[in-house]
């Protein structure tokens, strides 16, 4: 049978890509530990991406729920809106729109960080001296993503519930309280669990894409671009499929019945 060039690259790229996850299970779990590289980038990854994934949060629950009036409101179950919304957001809307504006932000950042190091050899100089650049730079970033990234998302589903409380309120006057009990009595615990779950896949998947891009970047700056560029689609696209496959489990197991 005979293979394409594309359908060569893209399986040699696969390859790669499972061998440098598989190394950064390895490099992770054996000392010594950059806790205070770590801790620095749960920072700059975690805390310095919050305004925008929360003003993402806010705009998305606001309009959802714009969108949605006229429509209850057509078929006489408004009354219906907080419980909707507050099950759509949990469940899918807020842990992959989060996820999408991190890979955005921090997938680019990292796959051109690294991919600058790269083209300059400092990951070159690091090894000549000693340090284990990929200890150093690719499991505390990547440990970062994973663990910062369901944070977010618990930040940015409740943003969005807020967005989502005082859009409703531009049509009819809701309580607080009322709004909010009425979300979570839609909710179960079916509806949490694999939402925050799927979220450490997709911080995996986003750290562990720039790193690679980044870390293998070549021919100079126009590399860099390319490797940044390269690293949000890949995430992005990832990020669809750990849903779809999250969601086909959920279904299987009976979760949401």
């Amino acid at each position: 049978m005979i293979v394409s060039k594309n359908s060569r690259v893209f399986l040699q790229e696969t390859g790669e890509l499972s061998r440098f996850a598989a190394r950064f299970w390895r490099e992770w779990l054996k000392p010594r530990y950059e806790f205070r590289e770590f801790i620095r980038q749960c920072f700059v990854i975690g805390y310095k991406s919050l305004p925008l994934t929360g003003l993402t949060a806010f705009i998305m629950g606001l309009v959802l729920t714009m969108q949605l009036h006229p429509s209850m409101i057509y078929y006489g179950v408004e009354s219906l809106i907080p419980s909707m919304v507050g099950i759509a957001i949990v469940r899918e809307v807020g842990p992959v729109l989060t996820a999408l504006i991190f890979a955005g932000k921090i997938g680019s950042s990292i796959g051109a960080e690294l991919g600058s190091m790269k083209v300059t050899e400092q990951i070159d100089a690091m090894e000549v001296s000693g340090t284990n650049p990929f200890k150093y730079l690719v499991v505390t970033r990547t440990a970062a993503s994973m663990f910062m990234l369901p944070v977010l998302v618990i930040i940015s589903d409740a943003i969005s519930l807020y967005g989502s409380y005082l859009g409703n309120n531009i049509y009819e006057r809701t309580t607080f309280i009322l709004f909010f009990r009425k979300v979570f009595e839609s909710l179960i615990v079916a509806d949490i669990i694999p939402a925050v779950i799927k979220t450490f896949f997709f911080g995996f998947a986003v750290g562990i894409i720039g790193c690679f891009k980044g870390y293998f970047t070549d021919k100079g700056t126009e590399g860099v671009g390319r490797a940044a560029n390269s690293a949000v689609v890949v995430s992005s696209v990832m990020i669809f499929i750990l849903d779809l496959v999250v969601v086909q489990i959920t279904d299987l197991l009976n979760l949401y019945n």
